[in-house]
């Protein structure tokens, strides 16, 4: 249907673009082509020429209840004006607590217990060094080794990008922290292409890590980590069984399990957390992203009774966990999280999402068949497509699509080397979903 709204404004550029170092971004060429955006409501950016996109990457997996929602931006105003700012440490203020315990209500039971933080790397830095320092208190002082897997990511601190197994990522970095080791990624194209949700061959992945405990010891291992799904190395949904299999494995030679939902929490799946939909309860689950629907930077982790029960001991007045942010619960962010809480439960999103998964993998299915397309992954509201590399210029079909993307079809999708990911907020339409697979497939030949 023709869209009849009026165009809004061209906003002003900067003439110099070159003093911005732009983060995981090809500089260059961004500068020679660049992809601004001026504005956000709904289902859509507005680009500094005026131009709508439509948004199938919840900006990055981050805005599941679309954008420009006013009562999140109208509780940050009312937040600035009363409270801009509040130390963390050793101080408080009511609307931490609050928004603890609605995270709490809304994880499985016995994660209990929210530590705040500002993003999905600190997140998972947090948890990493929350399972080092729980043993050490536990008197398992040798349990310091941490594993992660190969394909990972889990943020950009030390300890994030240690564990995370993208190549790319960890190779300019030299040898980060020793004592991490990495199981298998789960993904096996020959044995689970073209798969609706979670495929049914690879549950058997996870017992590497019974190899990995022979060879160290399990007294040596503090700490598994990994995501219920794989997000940015190119949406990998886990196998059947593979992460109650993890479980299995963690708790029968006491090492913990912490599952990073920074991509999969507050509805990316259908449940206010993975660990839900798998009927799995981890010892420490992450967050970021959707959890102030990325009005304002908030990250955290969800810890086990037993854990920080643990931590509650020795002088009142010492403190138990010599870790935090300057940020940490910031007011503007703990008042963006209330009213994202809202929507979410008001317009039921994560049973929407679980509602509309059916229809969105039978959409993005039907790409199968144009070039070059070797491989469809959905599950919830998330897919990823596999193009073909060019020779000897990996990654390069998929910046292409990028810019074919946004500049030729107004469309915001998210690309890893050649893969193309869609996420697009929870609140998208049967027909915006046909909108954005009609854009893709133009993408892709495009890129042909």
């Amino acid at each position: 249907m023709l869209d009849k709204s009026p165009r809004p404004a061209a906003v002003n550029v900067p003439n110099d673009l070159a003093a911005h170092w732009m983060p995981f971004t090809a500089n260059r060429a961004f500068k020679k082509a660049p992809r601004l955006l001026a504005g956000a409501k709904d289902m859509h950016y507005i680009t500094v020429d005026g131009r709508k996109i439509i948004d199938a990457a919840a900006g990055m997996w981050c805005t599941n209840a679309g954008h420009g929602r006013p009562q999140i931006s109208e509780a940050i105003a009312k937040q600035a004006a009363a409270l801009d700012y509040a130390p963390p440490f050793q101080f408080g203020i009511p609307q931490a607590f609050e928004l603890a315990s609605r995270i709490a209500d809304l994880a499985p039971a016995g994660l209990d217990h929210v530590f705040f933080c500002n993003s999905g790397s600190e997140a998972a830095d947090t948890a990493l060094k929350i399972a080092l320092a729980y043993h050490q208190i536990a008197g398992q002082g040798s349990r310091i080794r941490l594993i992660g897997r190969e394909r990972g990511y889990h943020g950009v601190g030390f300890g994030g990008t240690s564990v995370g197994g993208i190549v790319n990522n960890r190779k300019m970095f030299g040898t980060l922290l020793t004592g991490v080791d990495h199981l298998p990624h789960t993904y096996d194209r020959d044995k689970q292409a073209f798969t609706r949700g979670e495929p049914e061959y690879g549950a058997h992945f996870a017992d590497e890590l019974e190899r990995l405990v022979n060879l160290h010891g399990a007294n040596t291992m503090a700490a598994v980590i990994v995501e219920p799904m794989a997000g940015s190395t190119g949406v990998l949904p886990a196998p059947k069984g593979y992460l109650k299999r993890l479980r299995e494995i963690t708790q029968k030679h006491g090492i913990l399990l912490i599952f990073d939902e920074v991509i999969t929490g507050f509805g990316r799946l259908g449940f206010a957390f993975a660990a839900e939909r798998y009927g799995v309860l981890p010892d420490m689950i992450t967050f970021a992203k959707g959890v102030t629907n990325g009005a304002a930077p908030m990250g955290g982790v969800l810890v086990r009774d037993t854990i920080h029960d643990a931590f509650m001991s020795g002088p009142e007045h010492v403190v138990e966990l010599t870790h935090g942010y300057t940020y940490s619960a910031h007011p503007l962010a703990c008042a963006a999280g209330l009213a994202t809480l809202d929507i979410y439960r008001d317009e039921k999103l994560f049973e929407r999402a679980r509602a509309l998964e059916p229809k969105f993998a039978d959409a993005v299915m039907s790409l199968k068949g144009e070039p070059n397309v070797l491989d469809i992954r959905t599950i919830g509201l998330t897919a990823g497509i596999d193009l073909a590399s060019r020779p000897d210029l990996p990654g390069k079909r998929g910046f292409d699509g990028l810019n074919s993307a946004f500049h030729d079809n107004d469309l915001m999708l998210r690309v890893a080397g050649d893969t193309l990911a869609l996420t697009p907020p929870l609140i998208v339409s049967e027909d915006q979903i046909g909108e954005i697979v009609e854009k893709v497939a133009k993408v892709i030949r495009a890129v042909a």
